[in-house]
């Protein structure tokens, strides 16, 4: 009987032939990802072996990161207060980004005589369309200040609410001292 179902379908040599070859194609793809996986396996744990030591050694002790910046260094290397206050004021001054999409000036004190408010003159250059000359242009703007600029001293100011009549804008770093 087993015989006459063979007989009865004529494909079944076809299929025991591509159930073989499809078996032999199978073990070699099997074989080729397995070498290639332990190879991986292989680098991961030398990696992780490597990153192990590293933790290892900086949680005992021997072996300290450095954490130092541009401005720590360059305030440690400087000796007098006047070197001092010019390394802190060279730092570049980073915005959050809520506040990088306000409009920023720098300008010079003219003014302080106020509690709490400075006179900021902001000078602009630019050629005439036509004539090509450079023109120079100059606005005042108040502004809030609770750093303590004094008269022409560099100042960086950002815009702000409206916090009174006139006043506008806000000193968010002075650049440069006046000496």
């Amino acid at each position: 009987m087993a015989k006459k179902k063979e007989n009865d379908n004529p494909l079944a040599g076809v299929v025991e032939a591509v159930t073989e070859t499809v078996g032999h194609a199978a073990e070699v793809v099997g074989d080729a990802v397995g070498t290639a996986a332990s190879a991986v396996g292989e680098t991961v744990g030398s990696a992780a072996g490597t990153v192990a030591e590293k933790v290892t050694s900086v949680v005992s002790g021997d072996d300290k990161p450095k954490k130092t910046t541009r401005a720590r260094t360059a305030t440690k290397k400087a000796s007098t207060k006047k070197e001092k206050v010019a390394a802190e004021e060279t730092a570049p001054l980073e915005l959050p980004e809520h506040l990088s999409r306000r409009r920023t000036e720098i300008g010079r004190v003219v003014s302080n005589k106020m509690q709490l408010t400075v006179t900021v003159l902001v000078q602009r250059s630019k050629p005439h369309p036509i004539y090509k000359k450079v023109m120079r242009r100059s606005v005042k703007f108040m502004a809030h200040d609770e750093l303590g600029a004094g008269m022409g001293d560099t100042v960086r100011i950002i815009e702000s609410r409206p916090m009174s009549k006139h006043k506008r804008w806000r000193v968010i770093e002075i650049v440069h001292r006046a000496e």
